[in-house]
């Protein structure tokens, strides 16, 4: 069985797994080089937060 979401929702989704996506690459090259984990996870959310809530103000 398929869970089917609302449209907007749907949409809303999709743009964040766009964006954590997009953060993640940039965040394993800063882990690799020395930061830490905690605050790379922390960057990738707040930029993939950031990046939807621009979306939807577009």
């Amino acid at each position: 069985m398929k869970l089917k979401l609302p449209p907007n929702q749907a949409e809303l989704t999709n743009q964040l797994a766009v964006a954590a996506l997009g953060a993640a690459v940039i965040t394993t090259l800063a882990v690799a080089q020395g930061q830490s984990p905690l605050t790379a996870l922390g960057i990738t959310v707040f930029s993939a937060v950031a990046a939807v809530a621009v979306g939807q103000v577009l």
